[in-house]
């Protein structure tokens, strides 16, 4: 059964961090219909002074962060004690679970280009362990279809598998297709689809998605998109969707607003971190 386009997101221009541009995709007013996927951010500029501010130290609970750099560069460190880039074609993962604190740096680069996932964590996984990882080059399949490649940035496609993630299972393509060429990729009927156009126009069942826009497809089993006048990538991201209340407040998702505030009071008392936490 083939997917079609649900909905259709373009976003808007807006600042985060110690002010760094960029175009909030998907936010507070997608919960429901992109269940899990939360926030999507997207970063293009050729100009470092949208950027190079970054985004200093901040807390995170309830979520993943899973940073894509198609091209560019960025720098994380956190309270775990971790520190550790990535550039062009790389992948950082972080689970924030019970609590963490982090900065993402960006330092200056010919192009900044790439997006931030918050995946959301299922209501029995929100207090689990903090952990981060990175999805280097050479740990990420390149995999040639029909007019252009597969980079299996996570997950499992046609089994090739990739970096599975402890919590939810998350199926990512990053696809490069020539101008004209078409891609089949198949999917389990109940799985939460979505596609990101990050460079070029693609069309799915005839109708146009522009550059930089999110959709949600509906139930099926394939869906297969169409490269435009020219060559481009697109985002393919599947998971599962998890149909839970989410009360999201500034860096904090969790499913009741009570447990919201009691992050932020943790916050202010210095509880936050759970190192001592018998996981």
């Amino acid at each position: 059964m083939e997917r079609k386009i649900k909905t259709k997101v373009k976003g808007f221009r807006t600042q985060d961090g110690a002010g760094v541009s960029l175009v909030r995709v998907l936010g507070n007013s997608t919960i429901e219909e992109f269940d899990p996927i939360l926030m999507l951010d997207s970063f293009d500029s050729t100009n470092p002074e949208d950027y190079t501010a970054g985004f200093p130290m901040h807390p995170h609970r309830g979520i993943e962060t899973i940073s894509y750099v198609s091209r560019g560069k960025m720098v994380h460190r956190d309270s775990l004690g971790n520190e550790e880039g990535i550039s062009d074609g790389e992948v950082q993962w972080m689970n924030s679970g019970s609590g963490i604190l982090h900065e993402e740096m960006v330092p200056a680069a010919e192009r900044l280009l790439g997006v931030q996932l918050w995946l959301n964590l299922p209501k029995a996984e929100k207090m689990s362990k903090p952990s981060y990882h990175s999805i280097k080059k050479e740990d990420i399949e390149e995999i040639l279809v029909e007019g252009g490649k597969l980079r299996l940035l996570a997950g499992q496609y046609k089994g090739h598998q990739g970096y599975r993630g402890e919590h939810l299972p998350l199926d990512y393509y990053d696809v490069h297709l020539e101008a004209k060429a078409s891609l089949t990729i198949d999917s389990k009927e109940e799985d939460s689809v979505m596609l990101f156009t990050l460079l070029g126009d693609v069309y799915v069942n005839g109708e146009l998605i522009e550059e930089k826009t999110a959709v949600k497809l509906t139930a099926g089993t394939e869906v297969t998109i169409t490269m435009g006048d020219r060559a481009g990538q697109v985002l393919y991201i599947s998971s599962k969707a998890l149909k839970e209340p989410a009360a999201w407040a500034g860096p904090i998702v969790m499913n009741t607003q009570e447990e919201v505030q009691q992050a932020f009071a943790e916050l202010r008392n210095g509880t936050f971190l759970k190192d001592k936490v018998e996981y």
